[in-house]
Parts: structure tokens; C-alpha cells; sequence
């Protein structure tokens, strides 16, 4: 999935977090609400502008995130 037109980042808007399509919810909160327990079917009851692509798009950048994160260990 291309998620880089659905997640933009505003410096304006959020303190320049990750946001869903130039709404204010973040990836972040997307993320946490899904960790908490809450459902996708919740979560798009709760947020009515979300779609369920929205809520890929999150996993899609959390990975793509956590895939480029690197821990060199010392020698």
C-alpha cells in the first residue's frame, strides 16, 4: 500500500505528526486506539472520516517506520 497519500505531515497541524489525510487524527492515535482494544468497526464509528484504507495506511507507515528503524550495537 502507498500510505504517502493518505499519511501527510503539516507542521502546522499536530506538532508535525504523522496525520490522515490532513484531518487531525494521528497515525499515533489510530495506533493506540487499536492497541487499547478498540476495534476497526469502533474506531470508524467513533471517527466517521476515517475509512477502513485510513486505518491501513497506518499500519502501512508504522511498518515502513519500524522496517527503516536500525539499532547498531556497540563494537
Amino acid at each position: 500500500m502507498d500510505y504517502r497519500k493518505l499519511i501527510t505531515i503539516e507542521p502546522g497541524k499536530r506538532s508535525g505528526q504523522p496525520c490522515i489525510r490532513g484531518l487531525r487524527i494521528t497515525v499515533t492515535d489510530v495506533l493506540e486506539y487499536l492497541a487499547s482494544g478498540m476495534s476497526v468497526a469502533e474506531i470508524l464509528a467513533d471517527f466517521p472520516d476515517l475509512t477502513e484504507e485510513d486505518i491501513r495506511a497506518c499500519f502501512a507507515f508504522a511498518a515502513d517506520r519500524e522496517r527503516r528503524l536500525r539499532v547498531v550495537p556497540p563494537e
